[in-house]
């Protein structure tokens, strides 16, 4: 958690931003917990489905294809859609809260390009 300076010095916020309290604590309502792992739950039924109706090959293909989809990804310092995730899952078609709420413009994550490029190569 600290940087490579040293342990005397404080946590790296530009990469890691700052710690929040809320992050450490656990889920304060039931629903709570479903609600994080909604797509997790979501890709699983319809694995079993797809293999009951398809076969075993069908889930198979499918979890390559977005496994192939989740390597290719811009850099680490520019928005992603991810349209080709969205696709494969389903959601390219239909407007949720994050599509409304979640504009990159108005995104407060902006950090240092050739930082951000070091760290992801392992350079830095």
């Amino acid at each position: 958690e600290f940087s490579a300076s040293g342990l005397l010095e404080g946590p790296d916020l530009l990469r890691r931003g700052f710690t929040s309290v809320k992050n450490e604590l656990l889920p304060t309502h039931p629903l709570e917990l479903s609600e994080k792992n909604f797509q997790l739950n979501q890709d699983k039924t319809n694995f079993a489905t797809l293999r009951n109706i398809q076969g075993l090959h069908a889930p198979l293909k499918l979890q390559m294809e977005l496994r192939a989809v989740k390597q290719v990804q811009r850099l680490p310092f520019l928005y992603s859609s991810n349209i080709a995730l969205d696709t494969l899952r389903g959601n390219d078609e239909s407007i949720g809260f994050e599509d409304i709420l979640n504009d990159p413009s108005q995104s407060e994550v902006m950090g240092e390009p050739h930082m951000m490029m070091e760290y992801k190569l392992g350079l830095f």
